[in-house]
């Protein structure tokens, strides 16, 4: 059989046709044209929504008396911050910030060492902000640590002059702030309300700690500068001891040779001490020349609850005893939610510490937001400013303890001081100390 071979003409028929096919297998459909004018169809893109941004705690610890010399005010602090607690972490959830606080409260006794070990311990867990300690002792045996690691305090109620701490410039005490006012105010406030009472001659009884040392060091001069004489001056140990019968012993020496000179009405004992004063009362003999004068207080025995426990001798030695006073416009708010809740009104070291929390909370928002993470140093400087804006009311709320203003040592520098006294067991306050005029109203 003879093989019929195609053409050339034909295979390249072929080949072209194929090709054809191919190209139109692969070309795209084409829409027909929309005419000019006509609606199209709106084409959107699904919107998925965004998760919420990672909650991220912050942790602050609360170092507070719950056991020692300063307990009714270190359970002042503890329970008014239970609120504070609540009331930032609602600020934060209502303006769609990602934070969360969470208190650590630990008790230090108003102890250094304790204080430090609490520290310590606290910052092993990742606690870098604290609210207190309470006591000048405290802060001055952490101080170091402090500065160390970088962790920042806001204390409400230590109030000795920096140098007493250890401190001999501003930069040095740049991680620890304090929002009560400092003891110059205060011995200035207990001299001239000792000379408004008409006291011509004092002893002085301090606990042997920064802060008593402090006001007795600071307040020696003040007596002096209103014509006061000072006896002498009885320091006993910090942590103060169970039986003060010798310290007493000897302070009824220094009455006695006072009464040669002065009618007992022109005498007051004064003490620089925290709530052992009344310990030290209640060993004191009812026939005692120390019974016969008046005692003058401070804010470490102003209000404290441990007059219950003996009425009588407190009502009769008056127990005078200053506090720092001052409130501001969210004051009423805050006590009202408080009084429902514990029962009693909080003293103002507990106010200290309510808006030392909202600023280290607020600083710190501001740090993370602008930074993306914590930073120490910048916390540090941003602090004073976030004081004067919340001072302000910027971020919707102020102070309950008022306007706060910082000097250059981190510390409040103004405010005037409460006079409480007992009366039938009951504190009564009897006077207000002005720092613009140096002079006391009395009610």
């Amino acid at each position: 059989m003879v093989a019929i071979m195609p053409s050339k003409k034909l295979v390249i028929l072929v080949v072209f046709a194929i090709l054809l096919l191919g190209c139109a297998e692969e070309a795209p459909e084409v829409p027909e044209e929309t005419p000019t004018g006509a609606p199209t169809e709106e084409v959107t893109e699904e919107v998925t929504e965004q998760p919420p941004p990672e909650e991220v705690e912050i942790p602050i610890g609360v170092l507070v008396d719950l056991s020692g010399p300063l307990t009714t005010y270190g359970e002042d602090i503890r329970d008014l911050l239970k609120i504070g607690e609540s009331d930032i972490n609602t600020y934060f959830e209502e303006n769609g910030k990602p934070y969360k606080i969470k208190f650590y409260v630990e008790d230090t006794r108003v102890d250094p060492k304790i204080a430090l070990d609490k520290v310590q311990a606290l910052h092993g867990k990742g606690v870098r902000l604290f609210v207190g300690p309470m006591g000048s002792g405290e802060v001055k045996n952490i101080a170091a640590y402090l500065n160390d690691n970088k962790l920042i305090v806001i204390s409400p109620s230590s109030t000795a002059l920096p140098p007493l701490l250890g401190v001999t410039k501003p930069e040095e005490k740049k991680y620890i702030f304090r929002f009560v006012a400092t003891d110059d105010f205060q011995t200035k406030a207990i001299a001239s309300e000792a000379a408004s009472l008409g006291i011509k001659a004092v002893v002085i009884v301090n606990v042997g700690n920064a802060w008593g040392k402090g006001l007795a060091d600071y307040g020696k001069p003040e007596f002096e500068n209103q014509g006061i004489e000072v006896k002498s001056i009885v320091e006993y140990p910090d942590p103060p001891p169970a039986d003060f019968t010798s310290y007493i012993e000897t302070v009824e020496g220094d009455i006695s040779e006072l009464l040669e000179t002065y009618n007992a009405t022109e005498i007051a004992l004064v003490a620089f001490s925290y709530e052992e004063i009344y310990t030290f009362l209640s060993q004191v003999a009812d026939d005692s020349v120390l019974m016969d004068i008046m005692w003058l207080g401070c804010d470490g025995t102003a209000k404290s609850r441990q007059i219950s426990e003996m009425c009588d001798d407190v009502n009769k030695v008056k127990m005078y005893s200053t506090l720092f006073e001052s409130k501001g416009d969210a004051y009423e708010q805050v006590n009202e939610t408080y009084f429902n809740e514990f029962g009693k009104t909080p003293y103002q070291y507990a106010l200290d510490a309510y808006d030392g929390a909202w600023v280290l909370a607020l600083s710190f928002a501001q740090v993370y937001d602008t930074r993306g993470e914590y930073d120490p140093d910048e916390m540090a400087a941003t602090i004073p400013e976030v004081t004067v804006k919340y001072s302000e009311g910027e971020y919707g709320m102020t102070p309950v303890s008022g306007y706060i203003t910082l000097n250059e040592w981190n510390d409040r520098a103004s405010g005037d001081y409460a006079i409480w006294g007992v009366e039938d067991c009951n504190w009564v306050l009897e006077g207000i100390w002005s720092s613009q005029t140096n002079e006391v109203t009395w009610e």
